[in-house]
C-alpha cells in the first residue's frame, strides 16, 4: 500500500512553506512520499490502495468514508507515536482546544491532538464542550444562515473557551475564534513555532477565495 501525503487546501493557502516542512520531515523519516493536492471534494486519481496522512478535517472525513482506494490516518496520529519530530517547549503555557467538527467522533483524533500538545509542554484547559461533545466554530452555519447570525455563532461559541488562547486545528476554526475575540493557535504552527496569523477571515471573503481554489485543485 502506498502513502500520501494530503497537507489540504486551506494550509496550502495559508502557509505552503510549512506543508513543505512537513512533507520533507515525514519522507525523510517514514519513507519518500508524494503530495496529494487534489482537493478532496474531487475524485482522488489514485491507482492503487492508498493510506492519505492529513491535516484538514474535512480531508480526514471524505478519504475515510467517499472514495474507492483510499484509506486516512491524521497527521496528529503519526507525530503522536513518532521519536522524529522536534517538539519545541511552550513551558508549561495554558490553552484551551477547540475541536473541529469532521473529527467529532474520532477519539483516535482528539486523543493524538492532546499527545502533541503534552510534548510541546501545552498544558490544555479543556471547554465544557470538548471532544465527541464538542460543537461547531461556526463556520458550518456559513450559507445556511445570514452572515452577521454567523459571526454570533462564532462569538457564542469562543466565548465558551475557558482561556484567552485557543489551540485549533481547522483553518476556518482560526477565522471564528479571531472573530470571537479570543486568540488562535493553529496546531501546525505551534509544531514549527510560528505565529498564527488569521488573514482573511471576514466569512463571505474567505469562502469566496477557499471555493476559488478548490475549483482549481
Amino acid at each position: 500500500m502506498q502513502r500520501v501525503f494530503a497537507p489540504g487546501c486551506a494550509l496550502l493557502m495559508y502557509k505552503p512553506h510549512l506543508a513543505e516542512k512537513m512533507n520533507a520531515i515525514l519522507s525523510e523519516n517514514l519513507g519518500k512520499m508524494d503530495d496529494l493536492l487534489t482537493c478532496c471534494k474531487h475524485v482522488p486519481q489514485l491507482d492503487s490502495v492508498t493510506e492519505v496522512i492529513n491535516i484538514c478535517p474535512g480531508c480526514d472525513k471524505r478519504y475515510s468514508n467517499d472514495y474507492q482506494n483510499t484509506t486516512t490516518i491524521s497527521l496528529w496520529e503519526i507525530l503522536a507515536g513518532s521519536d522524529f519530530f522536534p517538539f519545541p517547549d511552550y513551558g508549561g503555557r495554558t490553552m484551551s482546544i477547540l475541536d473541529a467538527c469532521p473529527t467529532r467522533e474520532k477519539v483516535v483524533v482528539h486523543e493524538a491532538i492532546r499527545t502533541l500538545l503534552s510534548k510541546m509542554n501545552i498544558k490544555v484547559i479543556e471547554p465544557a464542550k470538548t471532544g465527541t461533545r464538542s460543537t461547531c466554530c461556526g463556520d458550518s452555519f456559513y450559507g445556511v444562515i445570514p452572515v452577521e447570525e454567523v459571526k454570533k455563532q462564532m462569538r457564542k461559541r469562543t466565548s465558551e473557551m475557558p482561556n484567552e488562547n485557543v489551540v485549533v486545528y481547522c483553518i476556518s476554526c482560526i477565522k471564528s475564534v479571531h472573530i470571537g475575540g479570543k486568540r488562535p493557535h493553529y496546531l501546525v504552527d505551534l509544531l514549527f513555532g510560528e505565529e498564527t496569523h488569521p488573514g482573511t477571515w471576514e466569512p463571505d471573503q474567505w469562502h469566496q477565495e477557499l471555493d476559488e481554489f478548490i475549483s482549481v485543485h
